[in-house]
């Protein structure tokens, strides 16, 4: 509930996804822990149409585990494009970050999904989140046309090595995040 102040404001009140933590799971019946675990190995071996089917029952599409992965997150992560792109569809929010404040895209980075970097950009995932963030983590690890994908200039960026020179947010023509 709002307190005064933001009601006098018009503030509300900002709604995280739900997402389970050390505390919750205590308390969690084991059949309610047992299916959260189900929930994210779908997300993970890319189960596209089983997990669709709990989230139209109501499971939310930005259910989160212990250290903040989506649901999302897991199936970008493990590559799964089709999976990624079911799950965006429903309204999974492509830039939510994890505890340790890594971003969707950047892990897909990482990891070096073509198909899947392209279903979150497409799918509206900002470059710019997360620690470090995607066009940071192209740059570091030589992915260098990751970055037209993300519609950046790639013979503007600054260095391909960008540890070396301490400009990770910036470009060439001076630009930072």
């Amino acid at each position: 509930m709002a307190s005064s102040d933001q009601q006098k404001q018009g503030a509300v009140p900002s709604q995280q996804p739900p997402s389970l933590t050390s505390s919750d799971t205590q308390e969690l019946p084991p059949a309610a822990l047992e299916l959260a675990h189900k929930l994210f190995d779908m997300a993970r071996s890319g189960d596209t149409e089983t997990l669709g089917a709990y989230i139209q029952a109501g499971i939310p599409p930005n259910l989160t585990n212990q250290t903040g992965d989506t649901l999302l997150m897991l199936a970008a992560y493990h590559g799964h494009a089709d999976t990624t792109r079911a799950l965006l569809q429903v309204g999974a929010d492509p830039n939510r970050l994890n505890d340790r404040g890594q971003s969707i895209l950047a892990g897909s980075v990482f990891k070096g999904s073509d198909e899947v970097v392209k279903v979150l950009v497409e799918g509206g995932a900002d470059i710019w989140a997360g620690t470090p963030n995607a066009v940071a983590s192209a740059r570091m690890f030589g992915k260098e046309d990751y970055l037209e994908i993300f519609g950046l200039d790639k013979d503007k960026v600054r260095s391909s090595r960008p540890w070396e020179d301490g400009k990770l947010g910036e470009t060439a023509d001076g630009l930072e995040r």
